[in-house]
C-alpha cells in the first residue's frame, strides 16, 4: 500500500503529463478508407489512424490529443467525446454466422454495425434499411444500432428514391395536424377570403407552364401604354389559406422547398393546397399577390404596386403553345385562344424583350446551358434522356419573374427589413487565383478588383468570348460563392443587381412564403412571425440538403442507365478538372463521368489558377471538346467513369 507521499508523487505526475500533453477540439472528417482526419477548431486537419478512427463516427465533434504515430508523423487519438450528430443512417442488412449486422452506405462508416436481436425489425438479408444509432462506440469501437424502416431490395421499383429520402432524413409523410389542417380548407375558404380584394377575373392572366405541372404559381398579362407596358404578375397566395404558426406553416418552414425528384416530387406542401386550393388553375377563383409593374420603352422598370387580388386565369398555356404564338406558327391550339389572350401573349412577349435587353446592358444574364429531361420506365429507372429546349416562352416567363422579384426586392429594402438573396461573386479562397488568371491571361483586366460587384460585372461582361489561350469566362464563373439568404439587402453578383429576393415561387420555397408574409406586414399590416438567425440557418441548410438529395437521385439513375451506352465513341465537353482526373459533360444526353488520368500517358499536374490538368505533351481544360467511351461506374460513388478515346494521328 502506497503512503501519502507517493500518492502524492503520483498525482502530480500525472499532472504533469496533462499539462503536457496538446489537446485540441475538432470534427471528424471521413474518407474512403479506414482512416480519418479532425478538422481543428483552430485550422487544419490531423490524422486518425484506423484504431482510432474505429471509436468515433463522421461528424463527431471530439477532443483529441496530439501523438507521435508512424515514422514520427504526428497524430490524433481520441480523448474525449464532445457531440454525436450523426443519429440515423442508411445501409443494408446482412447476416454473417449468427451475427446481423447493418453494412452502412453512409460516406465514412467503414465498418459492420451489429444489431440486437429486439432491433431488427425482421429485416431480411439484402434489404436496404433506415437505422438510428442506439450505442456509439466511443468506448470500445463496438457501436450497435437499431432497424427503424425496412426500404426496400435492390431492384425493386422507387427504392432509389425510398433510399435516398432515408439518406437525407426527409420525412416523406405529412402529420395528422397537417392532413386536419388541409382538410378544413375548400372552396367555401377561397370565397370567404376573397371578399375586399381587389377582383382582377375578368382580366386574361394565363399561367404558362410545362403541360404536366399542376403545381402552377404565376400568371401573366401585360397592356401598352404611353411610355411602354403595364406587366401585371398575379402570384398564388398560399398564405391566406395558411394561418400563421400553424401546422403546415411550420411543415413548409422545415421542407424549405420542394423537391422535383425525376418522377415523383417530394412537396413543400399537400397536394390539396400545392394543385389545387392554391395552385392558379384555369376558370377558376384562386387568391393572389399581384406586382404590377411599369416597363418602360428602354426596359427599365418604373414605378410599382403590390395588391391583394382573387384572379381567373383565361388559360393553361405550355412553353411550346406560347412559343408558336410569339414566333407566328398558328395550329389549332393556337387558334382557340381567345383574342383578349393573344393580345397580352404579344404584349408580354414584347415587354419581356425590352426587360431582357436591360438586363443585358445594365447587369447580368445567365448563360444558355443545355437541359435535360429525364423520362423514367413502370420501374422508376430511366428510359430516355430528351433535350429540352429552351424557347421565347421561357425566356418571356423568366423576364416577368424577375422583374417581379426585383421590386419585391426593393419594396423589402425601403422599408429596411425583409429577407433577400445574396450573392458576393468569386468565393474568398479563390480571389488570388482569379488576379493571377487576369494577370497572365486577360492584361486588360489584370487591375479589376473582382470583389466588388462592379468589378465581378465587368468581368462577366468583358470575358465573355473574349480570345485568350483559356476559357477565362468559364474558368471564373467555376469559382464562385453560393448565393446566400439574407436579412439584408446586399448585391447578387451573379446578377448584377443591387438587391433581389424571390416571392415568385410560394408554392414550392419557403423563403418565397415567407417574403409573401413580409410584405403583407410591411403594406397591409398583418401579421408576421420573423425568423431568428438560427432559423434563417435551417432553412438555408435545408435547401442545401434537398439540392443534394435531388443529385443524389439523379446521379444514381443516372450511373445504371449509363450501363447501356455501349462501347461507342460518344462526343462532349470537359465540365470540370480535379487533381486526379477530369469530368466530361456528353453532348448527346448531358451525362457526366469522370476520366482518370491514371491510363494516361505521362504524369499530369494541376494548375489550380486555370484550372488545367498540365502534362508534357497534352493538357485538358474546361469546355475543351473530347471523345469518350463508357467505362465504368463506380457503385459506391455512383459515380460514372469514361475512358478518352486517343486521338489516331492522320495518314494511319
Amino acid at each position: 500500500m502506497l503512503n501519502a507521499d507517493a500518492l502524492q508523487q503520483l498525482r502530480q505526475l500525472k499532472t504533469d503529463i496533462e499539462s503536457s500533453r496538446v489537446v485540441h477540439t475538432g470534427t471528424i472528417k471521413a474518407t474512403n478508407g479506414r482512416f480519418g482526419f479532425v478538422a481543428l477548431d483552430k485550422g487544419g486537419d490531423l490524422f486518425l489512424p484506423p484504431e482510432e478512427m474505429q471509436k468515433v463516427l463522421p461528424g463527431d465533434r471530439v477532443r483529441v490529443a496530439e501523438e507521435e504515430g508512424d515514422k514520427g508523423k504526428t497524430q490524433a487519438a481520441i480523448d474525449e467525446l464532445i457531440e454525436s450528430r450523426l443519429t440515423t443512417f442508411v445501409g443494408k442488412y446482412q447476416v454473417k454466422g449468427k451475427g446481423h449486422f447493418v453494412v452502412p452506405e453512409t460516406p465514412g462508416i467503414n465498418r459492420w454495425i451489429f444489431i440486437p436481436p429486439r432491433e431488427r425489425l425482421k429485416a431480411e438479408p439484402g434489404d436496404f434499411v433506415y437505422c438510428q444509432v442506439l450505442r456509439h462506440p466511443i468506448t470500445d469501437g463496438k457501436a450497435q444500432a437499431g432497424v427503424l424502416r425496412v426500404l426496400g431490395k435492390a431492384g425493386e421499383p422507387g427504392i432509389e428514391r425510398a433510399f435516398t429520402l432515408a439518406s437525407f432524413d426527409l420525412d416523406d409523410r405529412w402529420p395528422a395536424a397537417v392532413e386536419a389542417q388541409v382538410q378544413s380548407l375548400d372552396e367555401a375558404v377561397i370565397s370567404h377570403r376573397a371578399e375586399g380584394r381587389k377582383d382582377l377575373r375578368d382580366q386574361p392572366y394565363v399561367t404558362i407552364d410545362s403541360p404536366n405541372t399542376q403545381d402552377m404559381d404565376d400568371a401573366l398579362l401585360a397592356e401598352p401604354n404611353a411610355t411602354g407596358w403595364r406587366l401585371s404578375v398575379a402570384i398564388a397566395d398560399p398564405t391566406a389559406l395558411i394561418e400563421p404558426g400553424s401546422p403546415a406553416e411550420a411543415l413548409a418552414r422545415d421542407r424549405a422547398t420542394s423537391i422535383y425528384f425525376p418522377g415523383e416530387p417530394r412537396p413543400m406542401l399537400p397536394d390539396a393546397l400545392s394543385t389545387r386550393l392554391c395552385s392558379l388553375m384555369p376558370g377558376v377563383d384562386r387568391l393572389a399577390l399581384v406586382c404590377d409593374m411599369q416597363v418602360n420603352n428602354d426596359g427599365s422598370l418604373g414605378d410599382y404596386e403590390f395588391h391583394q387580388a382573387v384572379i381567373r386565369s383565361h388559360g393553361k398555356l405550355s412553353y411550346e403553345l406560347v412559343a408558336n404564338v410569339i414566333e407566328g406558327r398558328e395550329d389549332d391550339d393556337t387558334r382557340a385562344l381567345p383574342q383578349p389572350v393573344l393580345t397580352s401573349l404579344d404584349q408580354l412577349h414584347q415587354a419581356a424583350a425590352v426587360l431582357r435587353k436591360w438586363r443585358a446592358e445594365n447587369a447580368l444574364l445567365a448563360g444558355d446551358r443545355p437541359e435535360f429531361r429525364l423520362r423514367l420506365d413502370e420501374n422508376r429507372r430511366i428510359r430516355q434522356i430528351d433535350p429540352a429546349v429552351q424557347n421565347e416562352a421561357h425566356r418571356l416567363v423568366e423576364e416577368c419573374m424577375v422583374a417581379a422579384n426585383r421590386c419585391a426586392a426593393d419594396c423589402l429594402a425601403q422599408k429596411g427589413q425583409g429577407l433577400f438573396i445574396r450573392h458576393k461573386g468569386v468565393r474568398d479562397d479563390r480571389v488570388e487565383n482569379i488576379r493571377s488568371l487576369l494577370a497572365s491571361y486577360a492584361a486588360g483586366l489584370q487591375e479589376v478588383d473582382p470583389t466588388t460587384p462592379e468589378g465581378f460585372s465587368r468581368l462577366m461582361r468583358e470575358t465573355e468570348g473574349l480570345e485568350a489561350d483559356v476559357p477565362v469566362k468559364a474558368i471564373i464563373s467555376r469559382q464562385l460563392a453560393r448565393a446566400e439568404l439574407s436579412f439584408t439587402a446586399s448585391a447578387h453578383q451573379g446578377m448584377g443587381l443591387e438587391a433581389y429576393t424571390t416571392f415568385t415561387s410560394p408554392l414550392r420555397k419557403f423563403s418565397d412564403f415567407h417574403v409573401h408574409r413580409l410584405l403583407k406586414h410591411l403594406l397591409w399590416g398583418e401579421p408576421v412571425t420573423r425568423l431568428s438567425d438560427a432559423e434563417l440557418d435551417r432553412l438555408q441548410a435545408a435547401q442545401i440538403r434537398a439540392r443534394q438529395a435531388a443529385g443524389s437521385l439523379e446521379n444514381w439513375l443516372k450511373s445504371d442507365y449509363a450501363k447501356q451506352l455501349g462501347g461507342g465513341p460518344m462526343t462532349g465537353v470537359i465540365s470540370r478538372t480535379t487533381p486526379a482526373g477530369f469530368f466530361v459533360r456528353l453532348d448527346s444526353n448531358g451525362l457526366e463521368g469522370f476520366v482518370s488520368c491514371k491510363p494516361l500517358e505521362g504524369k499530369f499536374s494541376f494548375d489550380p489558377v486555370t484550372l488545367r490538368l498540365i502534362g508534357k505533351k497534352r493538357t485538358f481544360q474546361i469546355e475543351q471538346p473530347v471523345t469518350v467511351t463508357f467505362d465504368s461506374v463506380d457503385e459506391e460513388r455512383r459515380q460514372i467513369n469514361f475512358r478518352l478515346v486517343e486521338e489516331t494521328p492522320s495518314g494511319t
